[in-house]
């Protein structure tokens, strides 16, 4: 497994591999279906607030084939003047079960740490992702609670888990 910055020639293999239903549970946060065309306006807006210092999102690939996508991962709403980031990840139905999230999250967290000098690193998922809470808890994110009614999410507000990750905390 490795992470590589995402390419436009990702967009259908991205589509494909995000439009599972597990996917679109947890990370699709509008009511509209999902289409290809929100996944080319989104990765532009990402490139830009990658060249802007605001965000990395990255593709999380096999290290044999650096074209055969798993996910994504990603570094977004980064402080540096409060030293804190959130992070996020998710993985296409083939990718998940062998530990490709948990590597994935521990070399971003590990690298967030590293070149961003963080004191602090956020994830947050929903009160049923139970998948996505045991990958943070294996990285050594703290359970901190639930943020109730935190966000608009398909058309209604649904509370979130949140986690925390202190530098020298990453297992």
């Amino acid at each position: 497994m490795t992470l590589r910055p995402w390419r436009r020639a990702d967009a259908s293999q991205r589509f494909v591999a995000f439009s599972d239903p597990l996917c679109l549970r947890f990370s699709h946060p509008v009511v509209e279906p999902f289409t290809e065309a929100q996944l080319v306006d989104r990765f532009e807006a990402q490139e830009a607030a990658r060249l802007a210092g605001d965000q990395l999102n990255l593709a999380v690939v096999d290290a044999a084939d650096l074209d055969r996508l798993w996910g994504g991962a990603s570094v977004y709403d980064i402080d540096l003047d409060e030293q804190t980031a959130a992070v996020g990840y998710w993985l296409a139905a083939a990718a998940r079960g062998r530990g490709i999230a948990t590597r994935a999250l521990r070399m971003l967290s590990r690298w967030a740490f590293d070149q961003l000098a963080l004191a602090r690193l956020e994830l947050t998922c929903a009160p049923d992702n139970l998948p996505s809470q045991r990958v943070a808890e294996r990285c050594g994110f703290v359970r901190e609670g639930v943020l109730r009614s935190h966000i608009r999410f398909q058309g209604h507000r649904r509370d979130t888990m949140m986690f925390s990750l202190l530098p020298g905390e990453l297992t």
